[in-house]
């Protein structure tokens, strides 16, 4: 079977991210293409269904079961990586492609959330050093940012930009949240493609139900991927 991935992640720790990926599977799904959602990682909540991902599967409208939504849940409140070691329960990259595979093979489009930023690292001990970015490159997913609109934004994302490029994971484009318009941010949507080659896809005003752009773009930054039943 064949199926298509794309990784979100944000140019900082609490951007909108998960919001946002909620607004591109509804949009996605609206369109025609049935989208579902994979995250390897989740720290600070107690349950599946607290964690964000059952809000994206809630609030996306997916439908999708628990046991494809997450590999590894932590319920302490820090970084993934300090997370496992506090819980004693390492990230496995065996158990993600696993995971992740399921979950692909149940939908023709599968969205996979980062945690915290493109340098989040999963796992530090003596036995395996895992960051996000080895877990992208695993799976071969090109790469959505998810940066806020405004002042600021322009380093976030060259500098966001330039990590994935130097490790080799495309970036397909950019999703610009919390967007409110005038000169300022008009300008961040010239800037943004000039200085790192990478289009702006869609403003995201707070409170949007979905997002500015159209499906068959969105579609479009997938990757195929080779599913294996």
């Amino acid at each position: 079977m064949m199926s298509n991935g794309l990784f979100i992640t944000g140019t900082d720790t609490d951007i909108g991210k998960t919001y946002v990926t909620v607004l591109l599977i509804k949009t996605l799904r609206q369109g025609g293409y049935d989208t579902g959602y994979y995250k390897a990682a989740i720290s600070g909540a107690d349950s599946v269904a607290e964690s964000d991902a059952g809000f994206v599967n809630r609030f996306a409208q997916i439908g999708e079961p628990e046991d494809l939504l997450l590999s590894y849940l932590y319920k302490t409140a820090v970084s993934p990586h300090l997370a496992a070691q506090l819980e004693g329960n390492p990230v496995d990259l065996a158990v993600i492609h696993r995971d992740f595979q399921k979950a692909a093979a149940r939908y023709p489009y599968l969205v996979m959330e980062g945690s915290g930023g493109i340098a989040c690292p999963l796992r530090r001990d003596a036995k395996a050093h895992i960051d996000l970015t080895d877990i992208i490159r695993l799976l071969e997913l090109p790469v959505l940012l998810v940066a806020k609109a405004g002042l600021g934004t322009l380093n976030h994302i060259v500098t966001t930009a330039a990590y994935c490029e130097k490790l080799g994971i495309p970036v397909k484009g950019v999703l610009l949240n919390h967007w409110q318009g005038g000169v300022l941010e008009e300008d961040n949507l010239k800037m943004i493609p000039a200085m790192t080659g990478v289009p702006v896809l869609a403003k995201i005003p707070t409170g949007a139900a979905s997002l500015d752009c159209d499906p068959k773009t969105l579609a479009a930054c997938f990757a195929p991927l080779e599913v294996k039943n």
